[in-house]
């Protein structure tokens, strides 16, 4: 697929968007399906680029900075695989596969720019000692653009190293047996992100649902749509059945009975 000198633009911009919302957290441009969707819109295949997203945004889902922890770059790995996919001809399940140590280099990319970054931000302290304000906003917004640049420049590089023919040797000489090994670690990453998100909303009592969304997966042949559907209503059930909001039903219950005998 030819990618014309306007596309090129408008995925330098979306891209540096990207690689500032990472950082303010604001839009939400920097998260897999909001950024492959962007993406896929840009090269005219907006479903593509949904359905990488979704796929990304599952696996990247307990993906998260804590302190001085750095997590795998989600961003950068979705600009990139989605324009590999689209732009590139390559299967999704490929592209996915190369996602995750995509992840991982700009995992390296994000630390060291973080670590360049400490020393602006002592020049920051600096001018704030000597009132200096608009040193401090001109190293706020220098320090943001470098952290943009971070995902808007290996996007641009990768774009232009599309047409090299030794990109295409170098993806189609991948071997299967790794190509199949990065899928289903794709899939297994995919599990671990929800076992996280609900071992960190300390829900382990939603665990039992957990494993039984295996079961069902692995021994039924419902789509997607049936087991969503399932899953709400063994969610309406379980609220139904839980003894805390029972228990508040039961007071609500308690009470008006006891106005009743009151009046009579």
């Amino acid at each position: 697929m030819e990618i014309n000198t306007f596309k090129i633009f408008l995925i330098f911009i979306t891209s540096f968007l990207i690689g500032m919302d990472s950082v303010l957290d604001e839009f939400q441009f920097h998260r897999p399906l909001i950024a492959c969707t962007l993406i896929g819109f840009i090269l005219g295949d907006i479903k593509t680029g949904f359905i990488i997203g979704g796929t990304l945004e599952m696996i990247t889902l307990g993906w998260m900075n804590i302190g001085a922890a750095i997590s795998p770059d989600s961003a950068l790995a979705s600009v990139i695989s989605t324009i590999l996919i689209i732009a590139g001809g390559q299967k999704i399940s490929s592209g996915i596969a190369l996602a995750i140590p995509l992840a991982a280099i700009g995992q390296i990319f994000n630390i060291i720019i973080r670590t360049f970054i400490i020393i602006m931000q002592h020049a920051a302290d600096k001018a704030a000692k000597k009132n200096n304000l608009k040193a401090i906003s001109f190293i706020h917004i220098i320090s943001l653009i470098i952290h943009s640049m971070r995902i808007a420049i290996p996007s641009l590089i990768f774009i232009f190293s599309l047409k090299l023919p030794i990109i295409n040797y170098i993806l189609n000489s991948i071997p299967e047996n790794i190509t199949t090994g990065l899928n289903i670690s794709g899939g297994i990453i995919v599990v671990v992100g929800y076992a996280m998100v609900i071992n960190m909303m300390r829900a382990k009592y939603l665990m039992p649902f957990f494993y039984a969304g295996f079961v069902i997966a692995a021994f039924t042949t419902f789509n997607l749509v049936a087991l969503g559907i399932l899953g709400v209503i063994m969610a309406i059930i379980y609220i139904q059945l839980n003894p805390k909001y029972y228990k508040n039903n039961c007071i609500k219950h308690n009470n008006n009975n006891d106005i009743d005998n009151e009046l009579d």
